[in-house]
């Protein structure tokens, strides 16, 4: 998780209804938070049944995008099925994008720099500062000399 900048889910016994961690974004100053699930699958044997399975979860906890992690590559199935999920899209004025609802990416991928796509909004998080009203502002000037 700490190569996306996710939280792990509370790895207590039982089962972890298909979340293996979380990360949460704005996409507008409303504070309304949005969330990315992220499923983590290893072996030999991943399969387009996963794919399917995150998109359930998705649309159960209600997230925004949901994200497969795999060892292996994944199968044209798979990327079919990723691909039929469709895209989110954010309503904001802040963004235009579209990105992928379901995304599949390899450990190779993410070690290679790869990263999970949605919106990073960081010019929304801060307000613009008032511009100085009246006559210009004399600027000092710092003389070595005195």
């Amino acid at each position: 998780m700490s190569l996306v900048g996710a939280r792990p889910t509370d790895q207590r016994k039982g089962a972890d209804r298909g979340i293996d961690g979380r990360l949460y974004f704005h996409v507008d100053n409303s504070g309304k938070t949005k969330q990315i699930i992220f499923s983590v699958k290893a072996g030999q044997n991943i399969n387009v049944a996963f794919v399917r399975d995150l998109r359930g979860v998705i649309e159960r906890e209600k997230a925004a995008i949901g994200v497969l992690i795999t060892m292996e590559e994944p199968t044209k199935p798979m990327v079919k099925e990723a691909a039929e999920a469709g895209f989110y899209k954010d309503e904001s004025a802040f963004d235009t994008g579209t990105y992928p609802r379901i995304q599949i990416l390899t450990v190779e991928q993410l070690l290679s720099g790869a990263q999970v796509r949605y919106p990073r909004l960081l010019e929304a998080t801060f307000k613009r500062a008032p511009k100085a009203r009246g006559a210009a502002v004399e600027q000092l000037k710092l003389d070595p000399a005195e």
